[in-house]
């Protein structure tokens, strides 16, 4: 298998990157609501946040990288077979799901160093708390966080969805390309 996206599908590093991202964000959206639900005596309760702040700052490494990687690397071109909507959609879909991944992880950033400390990563190394001073932000950025995540993850399954319908539907190569298969 090619690790290079080609005319007709995407390579190995391409779908590496964009399943372990959903498998990652859907991971981070369960720990965060069950970490929420956690009481002041769980064992759980700083390890939890800990966590999920440290995979989500390791998630937006790895975002910045699979940017750097489709400029290198760009993907298959639209099916001849899409339509003006479908193209249009497509497009809007995948800059939607950027987009609304990297304004998430902002907003967790922005909870997260609200009281002006920096964000220990796994205890390798801290990202530093550049803003601290807008007001009540810890409990925006929360409430930011919150509402992204959902959007998120329910345009995630809707984009899901859609792979799914152009090829039980449409019968078209949409989801094969994805999965290494011409």
């Amino acid at each position: 298998m090619q690790l290079r996206n080609s005319s007709s599908r995407y390579g190995l590093v391409s779908m590496v990157l964009h399943w372990g991202v959903a498998v990652v964000v859907f991971g981070l959206f369960a720990l965060g609501l069950w970490m929420v639900g956690l009481d002041y005596y769980d064992t759980w309760r700083k390890a939890a946040p800990d966590l999920h702040k440290s995979i989500g700052i390791t998630l937006f490494a790895v975002m910045l990288f699979r940017i750097v990687w489709r400029l290198f690397s760009p993907a298959p071109p639209k099916l001849s077979t899409y339509g003006k909507w479908t193209r249009l959609g497509a497009t809007f879909g995948h800059v939607f799901l950027y987009v609304g991944l990297f304004a998430t992880m902002f907003a967790g950033y922005l909870i997260s160093t609200a009281d002006g400390v920096g964000i220990s990563v796994f205890g390798l190394f801290e990202v530093p708390s550049l803003i601290d001073s807008i007001p009540d932000q810890a409990d925006v950025a929360g409430d930011v966080h919150l509402y992204l995540a959902w959007i998120l993850v329910i345009f995630s399954v809707l984009h899901g969805l859609a792979a799914l319908k152009h090829h039980f539907i449409d019968r078209d190569a949409t989801l094969t390309r994805m999965l290494g298969r011409d």
